[in-house]
């Protein structure tokens, strides 16, 4: 299993039967494939659909089925697509129960930075400060590290998506929760130690005396 597999499998595990749940560009959108069997929730994806199934198999790719990143999608019984007005009324309305998002960087605060890639051309926001703004419950998903940089810093030096504090954290070392107090270190990864945790992460961690390892 590889690191993306892994945050994915775990992000799955959050997701409640009945939610209307947003799946951001890149890695969130692996989540739609592993939905435990007794889970039953129905996708959105910001250019205008809701309903997406798990990603074709190669060579069944439709052109016309595509999420917000361009990425080839399928579609479930009942799916329905509309305009970017309704999709982003959906967003703003506070109707999504759960957006999965990636991240560049998340603060002690528990604050988002994730649409501006130092060096690279810029295109722009897209969706994601709507979405953390109005989703019920955000879920970053990234990789603990960018090369051997923390991702998980004590103050985002990248511009901030929103103001909005996320509500969990999924990464390939760790299951981080930003409270009042501080980020709580709530599972490690399999074959991961605290130690090693702390050593790749930048930001302070509240550890608990017993820290469980995650199941995917």
């Amino acid at each position: 299993m590889n690191s993306k597999e892994l945050i994915a499998r775990r992000v799955a595990k959050e997701l409640k039967n009945g939610s209307l749940v947003n799946l951001g560009i890149g890695l969130p959108t692996m989540v739609a494939n592993y939905i435990p069997e007794d889970i039953n929730v129905m996708f959105h994806a910001e250019n205008g659909i809701i309903g997406m199934g798990p990603t074709p198999e190669e060579g069944m790719e439709n052109k016309d089925l595509t999420n917000a990143g361009n990425g080839f999608i399928t579609y479930v019984p009942g799916a329905v697509s509309f305009d970017s007005a309704m999709s982003f009324a959906i967003i703003r309305g506070g109707h999504l129960d759960i957006t999965v998002l990636g991240g560049l960087q998340v603060d002690e605060n528990g604050q988002l930075a994730n649409w501006m890639v130092p060096g690279k051309k810029i295109p722009g926001m897209g969706g994601a400060m709507d979405l953390v703004t109005g989703a019920k419950k955000v879920i970053v998903a990234m990789t603990h590290l960018a090369g051997e940089s923390s991702k998980i810093v004590k103050k985002c030096t990248l511009p901030l998506t929103s103001l909005r504090k996320v509500d969990l954290i999924v990464t390939d070392m760790a299951v981080i929760e930003p409270t009042e107090e501080g980020l709580l270190l709530v599972e490690r990864a399999p074959g991961v130690k605290v130690s090693d945790i702390l050593k790749a992460t930048e930001a302070e961690l509240i550890v608990p005396d017993y820290v469980p390892e995650m199941i995917v």
